[in-house]
């Protein structure tokens, strides 16, 4: 062991008569520990609250849709599905429609969004049927005289309608009368209630088969799009691409990302806005540092001016004080990432804080925990604490040996 690092461990140890440096440090430690706590914690909330989201998103839309530019749809869908399943990265496809109603029950009315879709080739591609609690998805094939719809849970409280109720869907595209334009109106019975656990989706969707929708809006045999599944979500965009290139006009393929551009790019800026300000918490604990390197340059004047006589040079002694100030910086990241860990493993394993789902889309406090997260933010606060060094250990480096000793 060098020198240095010798004089700077007993430096932070202190003597028993010097109390208030010992003190000193320890609350140095304490402040870069509570702010690297903090950090940690609140971007892996945040972290969670996007990955959440985002597996809430794509387990209810595939990560490609394909559309058309034309009024009529896309009518020759199969052989489309059977060109695009030959795509490098497409595992699955299947056909959807997707229309605006009114869906009313004698307790209640809402505006939703009616999906049109093909049960045994949905599952392949998203979430739904292992979202739904009640019922299946293959109920919307299921032969009867009232056709089957599957509705989310928060829509199902809405109209006060449980499995087996009927509730008719009301399309506002009708049929011109004497009496004016009449809406389309149809019978079904709910067959089926999903929970994706966000509320925007479970309050505004619901499902019916392909015919029925066809039948119900007059579309004949075409659909509005095409759902992809993909091997990689970080390659949907190429694969928008590249199925954009192979179909050509008029169809136009869009991934996940373009589609929900918008919202993800509110939430990476949220994040890094959370880290500079959190980031500002380590910056006040560095002069606590600054403080305590300080305090102890001054009392310890004399044995600085000794060890100059005895041979030390000014890197050396500056060596002695960063080395002191980086030790402080790295056991109060240590203490921080360890409490920061602590405190999220207990959030993401208890669920312990709800929140309402129909302001924040999710239920309750998500937490994903990153590597990449806790490494940044370590190598953060440990170049702040070696930043907060270099000051004090440049007025001890220029300590004069002779003015130090003058009154000794």
């Amino acid at each position: 062991m060098s020198y240095s690092v010798f004089v700077a461990l007993r430096y932070l140890k202190g003597r028993h008569h010097k109390a208030p440096i010992s003190l000193n440090t320890l609350i140095s430690i304490g402040g870069v520990a509570v702010g690297v706590m903090t950090l940690v914690v609140v971007l892996s909330v945040m972290s969670g609250f996007e990955a959440d989201l985002k597996q809430k998103i794509l387990g209810t839309n595939s990560p490609v849709i394909v559309t058309s530019f034309e009024d009529t749809g896309i009518t020759d869908y199969d052989d489309v599905v059977a060109k695009v399943e030959g795509m490098p990265h497409v595992v699955s496809a299947t056909p959807f429609t997707y229309n605006e109603v009114m869906l009313t029950s004698p307790s209640g009315v809402s505006g939703i969004v009616l999906k049109g879709i093909r049960p045994s080739t949905e599952e392949k591609v998203t979430d739904l049927s292992r979202n739904i609690v009640e019922g299946s998805l293959g109920s919307l094939t299921k032969p009867g005289d009232v056709p089957g719809i599957i509705i989310g849970k928060e829509l199902s409280l809405g109209l006060g309608v449980r499995m087996g109720d009927k509730v008719s869907v009301v399309s506002p595209f009708g049929t011109m009368t004497p009496m004016g334009m009449m809406p389309k109106l149809r019978e079904f019975a709910v067959t089926g209630i999903f929970d994706t656990g966000m509320y925007e989706y479970d309050s505004k969707l619901a499902y019916v088969s392909i015919p029925e929708a066809q039948r119900f809006f007059g579309m004949g045999d075409a659909v509005n799009g095409l759902e992809l599944k993909i091997d990689d979500l970080d390659l949907s965009g190429r694969v928008a691409t590249d199925v954009q290139d192979s179909l050509g006009f008029p169809y136009r393929a869009r991934d996940w990302q373009q589609m929900n551009r918008s919202l993800f790019s509110a939430i990476k800026l949220e994040k890094l806005s959370m880290f500079v300000i959190l980031v500002l918490i380590i910056i006040v604990a560095s002069f606590n540092i600054v403080s305590t390197l300080t305090m102890i340059v001054v009392e310890k004047a004399r044995e600085i001016a000794i060890l100059k006589s005895m041979g030390a040079t000014r890197a050396g002694i500056m060596k002695i004080f960063m080395i002191n100030g980086t030790v402080i910086g790295v056991v109060g990241t240590v203490i921080g990432l360890s409490g920061g860990y602590t405190l999220c493993y207990i959030l993401q394993s208890t669920n312990l804080i709800t929140l309402p789902s129909d302001v924040y889309y999710i239920d309750h406090l998500p937490v994903r925990m990153d590597p990449v997260v806790f490494a940044t933010v370590a190598a953060a606060a440990i170049l702040i604490s070696f930043a907060a060094t270099l000051y004090p250990s440049w007025q001890a480096a220029k300590l004069d040996p002779l003015e130090a000793l003058r009154y000794e």
